[in-house]
């Protein structure tokens, strides 16, 4: 028998219902994950402080919980152990590269603009989270191998995107390299070392360092109309000493 005017709106309202109460479910859903996701920075926060000034090994996560006003057990519920936490510390800076190589890459472009960019941001970046940097080059080493290996994997990674970048510019004429691999590490040392130099209050802002060094690297690879970044004195080539 067909179903009746009546019984097909039923169905169609019940069907609606559902869909609004699934949407409902999926929404509180996402409001959960944004909370839990506010609360692990709550705690990533208070535990780069202590890690840096005292060390991992010396900070505890009583310590952390006492700062944030709560219990260890708190801490508990959002990461398995201390060590996580220095793993979630270690890997953001690694992660943060990979988002603005990811944004770089998607723009249109040349390759020296999006090298451009790359440098600028990352050092930017990692200018605003020094403590993460030095606390990763720090305590590396106190990481579990399974977040050591996963680490090592993503900045393998992105030195593979870069290097790929890097001959891309090569091979359109726009940069001048001899040894793409040895320049991928050097621009990244270049970024990675920046942290331990820098120094708030001195004689550049943070924008203006991470500007200076991507023309610092445009330079580097023979980039024309580049210019001298400016503030920057370049002392004179050392004279052979004779043998």
């Amino acid at each position: 028998m067909p179903q009746s005017s009546t019984s097909r709106t039923g169905t169609r309202a019940a069907r609606k219902s559902r869909q609004r109460v699934g949407g409902g479910s999926q929404a509180s859903h996402g409001i959960k994950d944004l909370v839990s996701q506010l609360k692990r920075d709550r705690i990533i926060s208070a535990a780069i402080d202590p890690f840096y000034t005292q060390g991992y090994t010396q900070t505890t996560l009583d310590q952390v919980a006492k700062s944030l006003g709560v219990t260890k057990p708190f801490i508990y519920q959002y990461f398995g152990s201390k060590n996580d936490v220095l793993a979630e510390i270690c890997s953001r800076a690694i992660k943060d590269a990979h988002e603005t190589i990811n944004r770089a890459l998607s723009q249109r472009g040349t390759p020296t603009e999006k090298l451009k960019v790359i440098v600028r941001d990352f050092t930017l970046h990692v200018l605003n989270n020094q403590a993460n940097a030095i606390i990763y080059s720090r305590e590396e080493t106190e990481l579990a191998p399974e977040d050591r290996e996963m680490i090592n994997h993503l900045r393998r990674e992105f030195d593979r995107r870069l290097v790929a970048l890097l001959r891309e510019g090569l091979e359109a004429g726009e940069f001048v390299i001899e040894d793409i691999r040895l320049t991928s590490l050097v621009i990244a040392s270049v970024v990675g070392w920046s942290p331990v130099w820098f120094r708030s209050g001195g004689r550049l802002t943070k924008e203006e360092a991470a500007e200076e060094i991507a023309a610092l690297v445009l330079m580097m690879l023979g980039v024309k109309g580049q210019g001298t970044p400016s503030g920057v004195v370049l002392p004179p080539m050392p004279k052979a000493m004779d043998g």
